[in-house]
């Protein structure tokens, strides 16, 4: 009796080990393969939605590199092919004779239509599926409200999210081994990646502090946790800090999966000596659970992906100044903060959180630019970029999401003042402002013999305030 052929779909999962859906195939047969799509409708989509940041599809590339060499460490081989995968998946399983296709789910609007379409075609083919969640810890229909509603509140959702991962007490599993491989002769001759490998076009691959493959993202979860995790509360809020795992990029391309992440923030626990140690840890979880938050918004409510959750947002009259945005994001609003956040992200392809909530309030507070414009920004930037996280962010930021505050602006020079002190992480990213006291640097207010070739501020702060209040009073009813 021959061994059945299982074709193994990796999408947000970038890794054999504690992969749920690669378990559940080396669980039906030891004859696996792996396959990435290369999907230009996610690489490169239509002119309406934002393309693959460069930091991404490198992170990208050399994730699957690594991949492909743990593929054939363990006996068999992930294949990269590129096209649609409606088309591809069912033509690659009647070629290698595959008699069942397993994938990971996810939450986002495309992939899901995507999915329902690839599994259609593969069971009239007489193929069996089987799909299951991995890139969350709990399962977004088994989060529900005492009605049965899906939260939109992150308080209640965090108590309920936080009993059940209690509860359940997640562990990982081994990646699997003595894999079948196929006969060379129905393999695909042709394989697309190490092509791209040059021409993602990103030039910050060695400033960007996230680093690709499943390798290095248990190094860096291996180095938080015995390090900055203890003390991740109150240093996440400092951009000049090392104070933050730099594991975005991994939990959103699945190089790392959120049952380790816990699990290594669970031992992390036990070493933890102090109740402000604990407390730092805790913080943490948090932010795991915002990720789940977000994912699981856009999982039940998809139209987030269009547009603002708060209906009245629909109707503010945003003032959309193109040459005052294309500043903001080249960094030369003339707000210290503001421009060396949004230089740190078109370098590096990432940026500090805090600073992220700063150049958000910012684009949309003070230059009373329309969220979405920034959103799609930060997509074409990030090494991190996630549909679901940014979606959310920005919403939240621009007080049209589910925060139940109804207004929320950031003062940038507050800001500053407050989570950039001594003006360290300024300099570091404004360097023609080295020489400027702190004071001036934090606030802004810099004469013109000391900006030299530093621009001056698009607008005044308190003067926009009062304009974007008034605007918004417009939309309440």
């Amino acid at each position: 009796m021959t061994t059945p052929r299982v074709l193994f779909w990796h999408r947000r999962d970038l890794r054999l080990t504690d992969n749920l859906g690669l378990a559940a195939a080396a669980a039906i047969s030891p004859a696996i393969t792996g396959v990435y799509v290369l999907d230009p409708q996610v690489i490169s989509p239509p002119e309406h939605l934002p393309p693959m940041a460069p930091a991404r599809l490198w992170f990208l590339i050399e994730s699957l590199i690594e991949l492909q060499q743990r593929w054939r460490d363990a006996g068999s081989r992930l294949l990269v092919v590129e096209g649609d995968p409606v088309q591809l998946l069912p033509q690659l399983a009647e070629q290698i004779a595959a008699e069942a296709v397993v994938w990971n789910r996810d939450v986002e609007p495309y992939s899901r239509e995507r999915d329902r379409q690839v599994a259609q075609r593969l069971q009239s083919d007489g193929r069996k599926v089987v799909v299951d969640w991995d890139q969350l810890l709990i399962a977004p229909e088994l989060l529900k409200t005492g009605g049965g509603d899906p939260y939109r509140v992150y308080g209640p959702f965090l108590r309920n999210w936080r009993g059940q991962v209690q509860a359940k007490q997640p562990v990982t599993v081994p990646a699997p081994a003595g894999l079948v491989d196929l006969d060379p002769a129905s393999v695909p001759s042709s394989d697309p990646l190490m092509a791209r490998r040059d021409s993602h076009g990103f030039k910050g691959t060695e400033l960007c502090p996230c680093r690709p493959g499943e390798a290095a993202a248990m190094q860096q979860l291996t180095s938080f946790c015995d390090g900055a995790l203890f003390g991740y509360e109150p240093d996440r809020n400092f951009p000049g800090v090392v104070g933050t795992s730099y594991l975005s990029a991994a939990l959103s391309v699945g190089t790392l999966s959120p049952r380790q992440a816990w699990s290594a923030a669970q031992e992390a626990r036990g070493q933890a000596r102090s109740e402000e140690q604990l407390h730092a840890i805790a913080v943490w979880e948090q932010e795991l659970c915002w990720r789940e938050f977000y994912q699981q918004a856009l999982f039940h409510f998809p139209e987030l992906a269009d547009g603002p959750y708060r209906e009245q947002w629909r109707r503010f009259p945003w003032e959309n100044n193109e040459d005052w945005f294309d500043f903001w994001r080249e960094g030369q609003t003339g707000m210290p903060i503001i421009d060396a956040a949004m230089r740190q992200l078109n370098q590096t392809g990432w940026m500090h959180n805090r600073c992220r909530m700063i150049v958000a309030s910012y684009l949309v507070k003070d230059l009373i630019c329309d969220w979405r414009w920034g959103e799609r920004s930060f997509m074409e930037l990030e090494v991190d970029g996630d549909l679901a996280a940014n979606n959310g962010g920005w919403q939240w930021s621009a007080s049209s999401g589910m925060d139940p505050k109804p207004l929320r602006i950031f003062n940038p020079a507050t800001q500053a003042s407050k989570f950039d002190a001594t003006g360290d992480y300024i300099r570091q990213w404004v360097p023609e402002l080295r020489h400027v006291n702190t004071k001036d640097l934090l606030g802004g207010d810099i004469g013109a013999l000391e900006r030299r070739d530093y621009p001056e501020p698009l607008v005044n702060h308190k003067t926009q305030q009062a304009k974007f209040k008034a605007l918004y009073a417009t939309i309440r009813s």
